[in-house]
């Protein structure tokens, strides 16, 4: 961007846009600021810089005064946003979507709006005992499934494809490449639906391929209010245990002892097992 912000106040308003950041006069240097935000239930020093630039920020409106301190305004976040948006999407988009990368195996990357996804907001939810909806397995089990639709072009395009973006003006290179991988993602789909079965595979293209949210699904097929949320859970449980995927290392608790000597002990006879 020709009207980037300066390095020293870009660091500044990165560390100002850090959950539960603020600014304040450092009692020990006048005519500078600290940054100071909560680290593990501790409010530690996380930067520095200098009054004028502070101020800068207070002025441009990217900053603003609350509690006794100055933290990031909207239009800070906006800014920042904008001056991070990767070459393939204009800065406008990337202020207004949560743009990542998603890469299938053997293939160039493809940006995707991590906002559109309903799998990302039901992990960000919690059961009533503050465990989150969708454990790790299942989400990047989800997730997988919808690179792979996307990657297979095997659902009518319901998303935007931010990577043929026309500041680039460049198509992809390598048709005959891109159709392998097609091919490939076709047949992992294939796959992972007809390990989930039934009806639960459907669950999953509703919500991986087209998503769509938890109640118009419900609607669409006659089910109770909140059932589609187990139903989910089932499906994506299956379709991780297919990728071979789990939360947590499972094992037996400790191998069997069968024995120990000495490196030089050539047991006889009367050896017993431990």
């Amino acid at each position: 961007m020709s009207d980037a912000l300066p390095r020293p106040r870009r660091r500044l308003l990165e560390a100002l846009a850090e959950p539960g950041a603020s600014a304040r006069p450092d009692p020990f240097e006048p005519g500078r600021a600290i940054v100071a935000a909560p680290r593990n239930g501790v409010t530690v020093r996380i930067a520095a810089a200098s009054g004028p630039e502070l101020e800068a920020l207070l002025s441009a409106g990217l900053a603003e005064r609350r509690g006794g301190g100055v933290v990031i305004a909207a239009a800070g976040r906006a800014r920042l946003a904008r001056e991070s948006a990767p070459e393939e999407a204009s800065p406008f988009l990337a202020q207004h979507a949560a743009l990542t990368r998603r890469t299938a195996p053997g293939e160039r990357p493809t940006l995707v709006d991590e906002a559109e996804s309903p799998l990302a907001w039901l992990a960000r939810r919690r059961d009533r005992d503050g465990r989150p909806f969708l454990d790790p397995a299942a989400l990047e089990a989800g997730e997988r499934l919808r690179r792979d639709l996307t990657f297979a072009q095997m659902l009518p395009r319901v998303t935007a494809n931010w990577s043929s973006a026309v500041a680039s003006g460049r198509r992809a290179e390598g048709a005959a490449d891109a159709l392998d991988v097609a091919v490939a993602a076709r047949q992992r789909v294939t796959q992972a639906l007809a390990a989930a079965g039934g009806d639960l595979a459907g669950v999953l293209i509703d919500v991986c391929g087209f998503l769509k949210g938890l109640e118009t699904i419900e609607s669409e097929r006659g089910w109770p209010a909140r059932s589609g949320k187990v139903v989910l859970r089932i499906a994506l449980a299956r379709l991780a245990a297919h990728y071979g995927l789990a939360s947590e290392a499972r094992g037996p608790a400790r191998a069997p002892l069968r024995g120990w000597s000495a490196a030089d002990y050539a047991a006889g006879p009367e050896a017993v097992e431990a």
